[in-house]
């Protein structure tokens, strides 16, 4: 019998890696510099690009040819160069799945952070915690609004899921850590009978209400600002949602926000969270594990956690029918019930 031939390691991977804080800092320069935006007119060469945007010419041929290498920009024998499906949906600023604030986020507010890891992993404190409000307000007032497009599918689909227009009554919804408002906005968008609660920091409310208002929601809505531990939510609620905030909670205060929330909710009412899932012996999936270190980063005691992890919190908090709902997004939501 012969061995089977493996193949021998390269350090090519590593190689990759070492470069891998290019892609979306380029990405960031085309978007300030107007690339995406110019290009959905039509083709054109750097030069047009270079009249229209005032950048300069050596500039944006080295990001633009990059960006062709990325699969991001088309070129042809013209050296005309003109957008691809996919940057043509999420990278034209006017487009409403625009995905290039979630880029800005993480050149502005994240690389800088995540430069001090060596220093956080021996510490295992971060240099600044945004989930403080003192620190924190200012940098959701800026991110929320960024990371809109990456939860509204998700919350259309969740819509469609209660069809609450067909119940023909008043649906109340309590959206905990609004911030842009998306949840909020996306059940409001699916039935005339919806009311929405938002909560969030006294900081961030002002950027939700006006979010609320370019949609023509805002009287369907109130607010209520303070932290989450502490406000009084109300009572009778028919869903409640926590969009992509338990992450940054950690265990304690989530466990504590998962009660408080069920007494929150009606009998028969619907808790909805939204998270960056991992599997229970954390090997996968890698968005779940890459984020755990993005909360190392930037909170005192957030983290990713698995279903399995949080259907136990929502078991000692009482509630039952623990479930998933597949939805576009980076994780299917967690649904469970007040009895």
């Amino acid at each position: 019998m012969t061995t089977p031939a493996t193949t021998p390691a390269t350090p090519e991977r590593i190689m990759q890696f070492a470069w891998g804080y290019i892609p979306p800092l380029v990405l960031e320069a085309a978007i300030r510099h107007h690339v995406f935006d110019l290009l959905d007119g039509g083709p054109k060469t750097v030069n047009e690009i270079h009249e229209k945007s005032g950048a300069s010419e050596r500039g944006l041929t080295a990001i633009m040819n990059a960006l062709v290498g990325l699969n991001f920009l088309a070129k042809d024998q013209q050296s005309r160069f003109s957008l691809t499906p996919e940057s043509a949906e999420f990278l034209v600023s006017t487009k409403p799945a625009f995905q290039g604030g979630l880029i800005r986020h993480c050149s502005e507010h994240l690389i800088p952070k995540w430069l001090r890891l060596n220093e956080i992993v021996e510490t295992g404190r971060p240099v600044e915690a945004v989930n403080q409000v003192a620190l924190g307000s200012e940098f959701f007032q800026k991110f929320v609004n960024d990371i809109f497009p990456m939860s509204y599918p998700a919350a259309k689909a969740l819509g469609q899921y209660f069809a609450l227009n067909g119940a023909g009554r008043q649906a109340r919804v309590l959206d905990l850590a609004a911030g842009s408002g998306v949840w909020g906005i996306a059940l409001a968008q699916s039935s005339e009978h919806v009311r929405v609660t938002a909560v969030d920091w006294p900081g961030v409310i002002p950027v939700t209400r006006k979010s609320v208002a370019r949609f023509g929601l805002a009287y369907r809505f109130s607010f209520i600002e303070g932290d989450l531990l502490q406000v009084d939510f109300g009572s009778d609620y028919t869903v409640a949602t926590l969009g992509h905030i338990l992450h940054s909670e950690g265990r304690e205060r989530s466990k504590a926000l998962l009660a408080k929330t069920f007494r929150a909710l009606a009998s028969g009412g619907t808790i909805v969270i939204a998270e960056y899932l991992v599997n229970p012996d954390r090997t996968g999936p890698l968005n779940g594990l890459l984020f755990a270190v993005n909360m190392l980063v930037n909170t005192e005691d957030g983290d990713t956690y698995s279903f399995e992890e949080i259907v136990g919190w929502l078991r000692e908090a009482g509630f039952t029918k623990a479930r998933t709902l597949e939805s576009p997004g980076p994780s299917p939501l967690i649904l469970a019930t007040k009895p």
